[in-house]
């Protein structure tokens, strides 16, 4: 009895039961259900559509790294629920971010090519002329949205590892000072009228290493006598403190220690930036430990790329022009512009005039728009803004952001700025009204054994209670405007706009004054203008 010879082809019983391998002989909607369910195993199950119609062999691979992937992607999102801090420092680590760069961009042309031999399998042919386009055009889409994604999250990555190498330094942890972690930050300017750099935006930022409770201390830029510790090297220049009269104001450090005393800090790259945390530890009696120098000339750009920020802001503000030649104090012409009060969202260029304009208005109220500004940021830092301007954002930062912070210790700092975030942010002003009063000569002949006591008991109300604002008088400026208009003179100049001064402030009418060179009355109107909240 002979016996039956295979010759490897299926049965016509097969062909006629299994259409989703075998189409050949399928009605013309049971071949279009199946090319979207080949489609959707694709997407859903990369291999899966190979497996049930195709190259079993190549099916199986995929499938395997398909699972592999799903476990890592589980595995990683139970690391980062359980501890986001060694996610965020993997993401940082120069080699490890390239072998994640170079496994997405594999995953990107594998999952691109399953998709090609997918349509293979599908045999268009064999579909309804109508349907071919509808195919196709499914079939882009989805390569676009999988292998598209996946390219473009490499080179999102690529340019978040260039970002951070070219900001931070590659250099070791530090742990924190008496559980807290204290970082000097700078608004750095380099004007044309000016020698060198510097910074007129002065705050130590100090945070709970463990809640992330943040206070932030703000040193008004003529503080005069700043004092040095017997460790720093500026000891030996300046024993009795940064004392030389006037012109040793403390953002005259940078500059001058960058020129004349480089030597003294002979392994740093910024000898400026570092004598200016040596005074910064002297003024607050705590240990500052890195810096983060932001270029205020670049400030702006930063801002466009986070889509501006939002503000409440409590008085007028104004857009300074050119000073006016031989004036003393300097006075300037007319304002272009003026920033409102109320909420406003502010571009990159209003941002940075409302944080640095101090025309008609103390350094107190110019130190409390800026810190306004810094809270700002930080609240409206979300990570959708952060995915969706990442690009723009990083190419921001490498030109503006300066910092000696260590890149091995991103992590610990990012979950720690995450935790600030919970936390309201509590201010000490080294300054008027914290201590003393607008105008007198605290931040000339500064008692700094009571500033230490302050910061002290600052830092510790924080730490006992995360919400806890930072103590002192920071209402003493909070005026209120209509009282104010009332108490203005009422024999302002004839040509004035046609307005009563108890009317609502305008444009118009600050203008006005300005050209009259009425800048008695411009101080009172816009004595308020540090009032100020993220909204």
């Amino acid at each position: 009895m002979s016996r039956a010879v295979h010759t490897g082809r299926p049965s016509e019983r097969t062909m006629l039961t299994d259409p989703v391998r075998y189409p050949e002989s399928a009605p013309s909607g049971t071949r279009t259900k199946r090319a979207f369910l080949l489609l959707a195993l694709t997407l859903l199950i990369p291999g899966a559509a190979q497996v049930v119609a195709g190259d079993r062999r190549l099916g199986r691979r995929a499938l395997r790294v398909t699972f592999a992937v799903w476990l890592l992607v589980i595995a990683a999102v139970v690391i980062a629920l359980v501890n986001r801090q060694l996610v965020v420092s993997l993401l940082a680590n120069e080699v490890f971010s390239l072998l994640l760069i170079a496994v997405l961009v594999a995953l990107a042309v594998g999952w691109a090519l399953l998709f090609i031999n997918t349509l293979r399998i599908i045999r268009p042919p064999l579909l309804d002329r109508g349907m071919r386009p509808a195919v196709a055009a499914t079939l882009a889409v989805l390569m676009i949205v999988t292998s598209g994604g996946l390219g473009y999250g490499a080179y999102l990555l690529n340019v978040g590892r260039n970002t951070f190498g070219n900001i931070f330094q590659a250099g070791p942890a530090f742990d924190p000072v008496d559980g807290r972690y204290n970082f000097l930050l700078m608004g750095g300017d380099a004007g044309e009228d000016r020698l060198g750099r510097r910074p007129d935006s002065i705050s130590v930022v100090s945070v709970d290493a463990d809640t992330g409770a943040t206070v932030t201390f703000s040193i008004p830029r003529d503080f005069q006598n700043a004092p040095f510790s017997e460790g720093s090297p500026l000891w030996g220049v300046w024993p009795d403190g940064y004392n030389c009269g006037n012109e040793c104001i403390i953002n005259s450090l940078y500059p001058v220690v960058a020129q004349d005393y480089a030597d003294l800090y002979p392994e740093s790259q910024d000898p400026g930036a570092e004598a200016m945390m040596d005074a910064a530890s002297g003024i607050l009696g705590i240990e500052v430990q890195a810096y983060i120098l932001v270029d205020m000339a670049g400030f702006e750009q930063l801002i466009d790329a986070m889509g501006g920020i939002t503000i409440d802001a409590g008085g007028w503000v104004p857009i300074t022009s050119e000073e006016i030649p031989g004036t003393s104090p300097k006075r300037y012409y007319p304002p272009s512009a003026w920033i409102e009060p109320g909420v406003q969202t502010l571009n990159g260029y209003e941002a940075l005039w409302y944080a640095r304009s101090r025309e008609y208005a103390t350094d107190y109220s110019r130190i409390l728009r800026q810190q306004c500004v810094q809270a700002a940021m930080i609240a409206q830092l979300d990570p959708a803004t952060v995915l969706t301007r990442f690009q723009d954002i990083a190419a921001a930062g490498t030109q503006i952001v300066e910092t000696d912070l260590p890149r091995d210790q991103l992590g610990s700092f990012v979950d720690l700025a995450i935790k600030a975030k919970n936390h309201d942010v509590g201010r000490l002003t080294i300054g008027a009204p914290d201590f003393g009063e607008p105008g007198d000569l605290f931040s000339t002949y500064p008692d700094i054994p009571l500033v230490h006591e302050r910061v002290q008991e600052t830092l510790d109300a924080a730490s006992g209670e995360a919400s806890a604002a930072a103590p002192g008088e920071a209402g003493a400026l909070e005026l209120d405007r209509a009282g104010l208009v009332e108490a203005l003179p009422v024999n302002l100049p004839a040509n004035l706009p046609a307005q009563n001064v108890t009317d609502e402030i305008t444009v118009d009418y600050l203008h006005q004054l300005a050209v009259n060179q009425d800048w008695a009355t411009l101080e009172a109107l816009l004595a308020d203008n540090g009032e100020c909240t993220p909204a």
